[in-house]
């Protein structure tokens, strides 16, 4: 039987024991014609994660009903197996099965997670044949799936057709939008719900702090002091991050005030939350005092929120003590050392960057792609590239995208942006996706080296042939390299691309490249938005 061991539960491995005895129960006995008895055996072995079990149990059935199609697919998408349930998924509908509204929606949500977009599409166009639409759950995958592969105009015709559109589905597709960074229409959606519960609420302040937009956080934070009148600790949370995101520890504190008078102090995620807004705010005092008082409450997380607000500030040596003291209570796992090492970077301090590093090799650590790229990362900004580089090529066998993303932003960091072009090729040749923090790095690279056309045909491709979403950060990219090269001509037929208002630091780079450049009409275009 094939599963491994030590990824299951004491439980399940009797569980799978027990149904592998069973099913040879059944076939000797002379049922193994019974498709629902058969059908079951192949769910047992998915829900424990032995699908190789599951499919040799649904090839044995002689003729699979709805239901075994259903399951197996389900059981695939379950462990992951996005590209195994979706040819399942087509096998069934060339066997005219009917599947499951619950079966369509999964499906969908596996191209979602790989990005097939078109084979996304092709499941639009058989939901619609089969008229699974508009039936909510399947609409909500397909809104869900087109927002993250960057069709935003088919998502809102998905929305716009699902007539009878209930709290849920309007809370999905908002959070749809919001989860993604585009915050500009899940705002919109918010604004036109018939009814929201405190669910919707918490879904558009994550989506503002995901995007890292604090204006608009603390915007909404007052709307829903005049709105809402009971929160919950998601709420806390959200607040928190934004108290955190603005450096706000007076604001803080009074939230504090708020868990311990109602009771959430005892939750983990807010007590966590409130470490990681004192370390952010540099408040060590009362870091430190809450974290005394959550002895037997902390864990790894409360480990993380103080080490990495100690290395963020440059207090390393206080870092490695309580390092040193997470070390009696626990080992610290490579996420805890990932994200140590993250903190030194962003000081940069690179004594206990390296000595992090040291602990890693010395306690013999499997050293993964995270935290090789969290100590690219680390020296990069620490300028010891060399290092970096030394890291980077000790991978070669199993560079992930973390891992090229980091090494790119430490080329064009550390002023070797030609470098950046040469690295993203490479790793095309070696058949790894870029993602929206690749095409930053190589945007950068091209305001550097002053690639203006090079620059727009990356920012192209991003939806054309990588399916990527163009987010702010890369219209504002695209905006510098055009103001700081005197493209203006190009900028002004780039602004009417842009699917959202220019922000302030945008229209002010605008104004003054019209300035230095003599172009009048659109620097009074930009003028005149800056005093609006």
């Amino acid at each position: 039987m094939s599963l491994v061991s030590n990824a299951l539960t004491s439980d399940e491995i009797i569980l799978i024991h027990n149904t592998s005895w069973l099913h040879c129960s059944v076939v000797k006995r002379g049922y193994s014609g019974n498709v629902d008895l058969e059908t079951s055996i192949v769910d047992v072995y998915g829900k424990c994660g032995a699908m190789s079990d599951a499919r040799r149990v649904f090839d044995e059935i002689e003729s699979p009903s709805d239901v075994s199609w259903n399951v197996v697919v389900r059981r695939y998408l379950e462990m992951g197996l996005n590209d195994e349930a979706v040819v399942m998924f087509f096998k069934m509908l060339e066997l005219n099965v009917r599947p499951l509204n619950h079966t369509v929606s999964s499906v969908v949500l596996a191209c979602s997670r790989s990005m097939a977009l078109e084979v996304g599409m092709v499941i639009h166009a058989i939901a619609v044949k089969l008229k699974f639409l508009p039936d909510t759950i399947v609409s909500t995958s397909i809104f869900d799936m087109y927002v993250k592969c960057g069709r935003l105009e088919s998502a809102r015709r998905v929305f716009d057709e699902t007539k009878s559109k209930d709290l849920k589905f309007w809370t999905s597709a908002m959070s749809g939008y919001a989860m993604n960074g585009i915050t500009r229409e899940a705002r919109e959606l918010f604004d036109l719900m018939p009814e929201r519960n405190i669910i919707s609420w918490n879904a558009m302040l994550g989506g503002y702090v995901r995007a890292s937009k604090w204006d608009e956080a603390l915007e909404f934070l007052a709307l829903m002091r005049k709105e809402v009148e009971g929160i919950d600790n998601v709420t806390l949370v959200w607040i928190l991050n934004v108290c955190s995101g603005v450096s706000d520890v007076q604001t803080g504190k009074q939230a504090h005030g708020f868990v311990y008078r109602h009771g959430y102090d005892a939750n983990l995620i807010v007590a966590n939350a409130l470490l990681d807004m004192y370390g952010k705010g540099g408040a060590f005092g009362s870091a430190n005092a809450l974290f005394r008082q959550m002895s037997e409450l902390r864990d790894e997380v409360s480990w993380n929120a103080l080490l990495t607000g100690l290395a963020r500030v440059g207090r390393s040596e206080q870092a490695l003590s309580f390092f040193e003291g997470m070390q009696l209570e626990a080992k610290p796992s490579k996420y805890t050392l990932a994200t140590l090492l993250a903190g030194c970077a962003n000081v940069p301090a690179l004594g206990l960057g390296k000595a992090t590093h040291g602990f890693l090799i010395r306690n013999g650590y499997d050293v993964d792609d995270v935290l090789r790229g969290a100590m690219v990362d680390m020296y990069s900004k620490c300028r010891c590239f060399d290092y970096a580089i030394k890291v980077f090529e000790e991978a070669a066998a199993t560079r992930d995208l973390m891992l090229w993303n980091s090494m790119i932003r430490g080329c064009y960091r550390n002023g070797r942006s030609k470098e950046v072009f040469e690295l993203f090729m490479a790793m095309e040749d070696e058949g790894v996706k870029p993602d929206h923090v690749t095409f930053l790095g190589i945007l950068r690279a091209c305001i550097r080296e002053g690639h203006v056309e090079l620059g727009f045909q990356y920012f192209s491709s991003m939806s054309n042939r990588y399916f990527v979403l163009p987010q702010v950060e890369h219209y504002d990219c695209m905006v510098e390299l055009y103001c700081k090269y005197g493209c203006l001509r190009q900028l002004e037929e780039f602004l009417l691309l842009m699917p959202f208002d220019p922000p302030v630091q945008m229209l002010t780079r605008i104004n003054d490249a019209s300035k230095k450049y003599g172009w009048r009409k659109l620097g009074e275009w930009a003028a005149e938005r800056l005093h609006e």
